[in-house]
C-alpha cells in the first residue's frame, strides 16, 4: 500500500505529537541549574561554571555552559520536567560538547539520575547513584572514549560497555547521542553518524552467560595439542659443539712497543667466529599425532535468567547533571535534550547544532590561520633580531681588532 505525501506528513506530525521531551536546554541562562560541592571537598576545590559562546561559534548569541578554572572539580544538576520511566519506550540522551582548549585530561559526560525530591542537589557528585552515564572522557593517549554506562540494580553495579566507543578529540563542537530502544538494542551516534550499535545483552555484562564450561569435563591426559615437534631423525653433526663462538683475530698484531715484562703476555683480541652457528636445535616437523586445540565442552548455565526489560534503565529518572574533573578548563556543553523520540532529538539537532556547524568550522579555520600567520610573523621577527645581534657582535669584534 502506498501512502500519499499528505499522509506521510500527517503520520510524521502524529509521531512528533506523541513524543515526550523530559528535558531541553539551550543555556540562554543557568536558571534551571544548581551547582554543587562534592562530599569531602570544599568550595575552593570546585570550579566555576560560566555561560560563553567561546572563541569560535555559529552565533555570538548562542551561549553554552563552560568550565572556566583549571584543575578543578565541577558539579551541576537540574530537574527533569517530569519523572522519566522508559519501560517500553525509547530513551534518547543528546547533547553538544566542545573542547575549545584541546582537552588534555578530563571528563565531559552527562548523567541521568533518580532521587526525586530527595535528590542531593547541593552535594551531587561522583558518589551520587546514577542510572546512566554517557559522553566523552579523555586523559592523555591512554583514555579516549565515549562512556556508555548503565546502572543495573540486579547486580548493584554500574556496567561499562565491553568495547570502547570512539570519541572526538578536536576543538570543534560535536553532537553525542545515545538511543536505547525497547527491543533491548542501543545505538551511539556522533554528529548523527552511528559509531556503535548492538544488543544490550551482548555489549554489556547485564546477565550471567548463557553457557558455561562443563565442570565435569577436562582435557584428556593423552590429548596432543603440539602442532610442531622436533624431527627425531635430525641428528647433531659430529664436532658441532667444538666450534667456539669467538676466535682470536688472525689479523691482529702485537704492538711494537709491547713489553711482556711490564704489560704482561700479549693476547690477540677476539672476534666472532664465522664458523659458529649457534646452539644446535633439531629442525621442526608437523606432529603426526596433533589433534588440534582442545575445546572445552559447554553446558547451559543454570544461573542465566533473561531480562526482557534491559532497555528500562530509567525507571525513576528525575535529574540530569554533570560531575567532572578537568585539568585544563574550557569544555562547553549545549543543546541538551532528554526524550523518548529519536526523531524529536534529531529535529532539535537540526535547529541547533547543524544550523551552526559550518559557521563554527569556518570561524575556527579563520582563527587557526590567523594564529599560524602570527606565529610566522613572530618567527621572522625573532630571526631578524638574531641576525641583527650577530651583525652587531661582528662589528664590535672588527672594531676591537683595529
Amino acid at each position: 500500500m502506498k501512502l500519499s505525501f499528505a499522509a506521510i506528513i500527517a503520520f510524521t506530525a502524529i509521531t512528533a505529537s506523541e513524543a515526550k521531551v523530559y528535558f531541553k536546554e539551550t543555556f540562554d541562562s543557568q536558571d534551571a541549574w544548581t551547582t554543587s560541592v562534592f562530599t569531602g571537598k570544599s568550595k575552593s576545590d570546585m570550579g566555576k561554571w560560566e555561560l560563553d559562546s567561546g572563541k569560535w561559534y555559529g552565533s555570538k548569541d548562542d551561549t553554552a555552559l563552560k568550565t572556566s578554572e583549571d584543575a578543578r572539580f565541577y558539579g551541576i544538576s537540574a530537574p527533569l520536567t517530569e519523572t522519566f520511566n522508559n519501560d517500553g519506550k525509547d530513551l534518547v540522551i543528546q547533547y553538544q560538547v566542545k573542547h575549545e582548549q584541546s582537552l588534555d585530561c578530563g571528563g565531559a559526560y552527562i548523567k541521568l539520575l533518580g532521587g526525586g525530591k530527595k535528590f542531593p542537589t547541593s552535594t551531587f557528585g561522583g558518589d551520587t547513584p546514577y542510572s546512566i552515564m554517557f559522553g566523552p572522557d579523555i586523559c592523555g593517549s591512554s583514555t579516549r572514549r565515549t562512556h556508555v554506562i548503565f546502572n543495573y540494580p540486579p547486580k548493584d553495579d554500574n556496567l561499562l560497555i565491553k568495547k570502547d566507543v570512539k570519541v572526538e578529540t578536536d576543538q570543534l563542537s560535536h553532537l553525542y547521542t545515545l538511543h536505547v530502544k525497547p527491543d533491548n538494542t542501543f545505538e551511539v551516534l556522533i554528529d548523527n553518524k552511528s559509531v556503535r550499535a548492538g544488543s544490550l545483552e551482548d555489549e554489556f555484562d547485564f546477565l550471567e552467560p548463557k553457557e558455561i564450561k562443563d565442570p565435569s569435563e577436562s582435557k584428556p591426559d593423552d590429548w596432543v595439542d603440539e602442532r610442531r615437534i622436533p624431527d627425531p631423525d635430525d641428528k647433531k653433526p659430529e664436532g658441532y659443539d667444538d666450534i667456539p663462538p669467538e676466535i682470536p683475530d688472525p689479523e691482529a698484531k702485537k704492538p711494537d712497543d709491547w713489553d711482556d715484562e711490564d704489560d704482561g703476555e700479549w693476547e690477540a683480541p677476539v672476534m666472532p667466529n664465522p664458523e659458529y652457528k649457534g646452539t644446535w636445535k633439531p629442525k621442526m616437523i608437523d606432529n603426526p599425532d596433533y589433534k588440534g586445540e582442545w575445546v572445552h565442552p559447554m553446558i547451559p548455565n543454570e544461573k542465566y535468567v533473561s531480562d526482557p526489560k534491559l532497555h528500562a534503565r530509567c525507571t525513576e529518572c528525575t535529574h540530569v547533571g554533570f560531575e567532572l574533573w578537568q585539568v585544563t578548563s574550557g569544555t562547553s556543553f549545549d543543546n541538551i535534550i532528554i526524550t523518548d523520540s529519536l526523531e524529536e532529538a534529531q529535529q532539535f539537532a537540526e535547529e541547533t547544532f547543524f544550523k551552526n556547524q559550518e559557521k563554527e568550522k569556518k570561524m575556527f579555520d579563520d582563527h587557526q590561520e590567523k594564529e599560524r600567520e602570527e606565529a610566522a610573523r613572530k618567527a621572522e621577527e625573532a630571526a631578524a633580531a638574531a641576525k641583527f645581534e650577530a651583525e652587531m657582535d661582528e662589528q664590535e669584534e672588527d672594531h676591537d681588532e683595529l
